[in-house]
């Protein structure tokens, strides 16, 4: 692709970056949405996708770091078992038709959860101690399936913490952002050993994430949460999930029914 031609993905990519890092991720769904209305292959999104995420995931937890938000013990149990996990994820491949039906269920988790929010703990409401024998496994299961994906996690790990009411909102939003943070690195680290690592367009792409993420990631800490562009960037992910789910059916339809099977590498 030319820069004119990546232009108009450009302007999406910082509008996706400053929304997610609003809320302290590091918008890699998000990303993969974007970069899957363009030719790039799925190696290529999810490993462009995982390197935006590293920076944008940096730029949240700085931020909300700076405005006191960060509290570690609501995120260690998490990276204790998601950081091998993680980097196991990186190294496995698998096809692009199951990779991109279960990118499409992730785009279609990640958008309902942008627009339905359930009550979650307010600032005068007293958290509950984390319960090591539920967060363990779950930062393992996590941190598997984000690095096989190429996200960091984050989508997952939030509604989790909210719902079991075991941080306040921005507490929430600086743990998940170091989580996803050492989550995406420790995918990136799995996929350059494997040599499934394939970034594409990196300059252009991480520029304007990185103004994105500056953008959103000071306006979540310490000014605004934007329902607006939450509600537009949701509908990019169903547009992009469709999109997935309709190619892989279009394939299938079109094909002779001896579609070669292409193993899965460990």
């Amino acid at each position: 692709m030319t820069l004119a031609e990546l232009a108009p993905f450009l302007i999406l990519i910082v509008v996706v970056a400053a929304l997610y890092t609003s809320v302290g991720h590091g918008g890699a769904s998000g990303y993969i949405a974007v970069l899957s209305l363009t030719a790039l292959a799925s190696g290529e999104i999810s490993s462009t996708a995982l390197t935006m995420n590293l920076l944008a995931a940096g730029a949240a937890f700085w931020a909300f770091q700076r405005g006191g938000h960060f509290r570690f013990k609501i995120v260690w149990p998490f990276l204790v078992t998601s950081i091998p996990a993680a980097y196991l994820g990186g190294t496995i491949s698998i096809s692009e038709k199951l990779y991109f039906l279960t990118l499409a269920g992730v785009l279609i988790y990640a958008a309902v959860r942008l627009v339905w929010k359930k009550k979650t703990t307010s600032d005068d409401e007293e958290c509950q101690a984390i319960r090591l024998g539920v967060a363990l496994p779950l930062g393992a299961a996590i941190g598997l399936l984000s690095g096989v994906i190429g996200v960091g996690g984050g989508i997952f790990l939030s509604p989790i913490i909210l719902l079991m009411r075991w941080g306040q909102v921005k507490e929430t939003a600086a743990a998940s952002a170091l989580f996803i943070l050492i989550n995406s690195a420790a995918g990136i680290g799995g996929r350059a050993v494997s040599g499934t690592y394939e970034p594409a367009h990196l300059i252009p792409l991480l520029a304007a994430c990185g103004i994105g993420a500056l953008i959103g990631s000071w306006a979540g800490a310490f000014k605004f949460q934007p329902k607006a562009v939450r509600a537009m960037l949701s509908a990019v992910l169903l547009i992009a999930a469709g999109k997935m789910v309709f190619k892989n059916f279009d394939t299938q339809a079109n094909s002779t029914g001896h579609e070669p099977v292409q193993e899965t590498k460990v």
